[in-house]
């Protein structure tokens, strides 16, 4: 079975980047434009793994990785950040959220298919 992965990020070409990648390894690929956008999708789908930005409009990555731990269909789905942020105080306010990994930006598409996959084999 193919996994599911909602992408999240107010970067159009920081989605398709991410969703060439993701799309080429096998996944299945959901895009979200912003927190919000990603929070309505999952509500309504559960996903194998959200990969999601920090800094968006409408709601951030951080509030919208605490609104998706509160969500019953989302209990223990894996979520990474990807992010131009690398501040290690930013990284620990992301894990207390409920953040599974960082990425940092710009990536290379192999680094982010081998993060997804050490994740998705936990």
């Amino acid at each position: 079975m193919t996994a599911s992965i909602l992408t999240v990020d107010d970067s159009m070409s920081v989605r398709m980047t991410t969703r060439i990648a993701l799309t080429g390894a096998g996944y299945k690929v959901t895009e979200a434009v912003d927190g919000l956008d990603g929070l309505n999708k999952a509500r309504t789908t559960r996903f194998d793994l959200v990969i999601t930005d920090l800094n968006m409009p409408n709601m951030d990555g951080l509030r919208m990785i605490e609104e998706l731990r509160r969500l019953p269909n989302q209990i223990g789905v894996p979520i990474l950040f990807l992010t131009t942020e690398s501040d290690p105080a930013l990284k620990g306010r992301a894990k207390s959220a409920g953040a599974t990994g960082w990425l940092v930006k710009p990536f290379e598409a192999d680094q982010l298919i081998r993060l997804v996959q050490k994740v998705l084999a936990k």
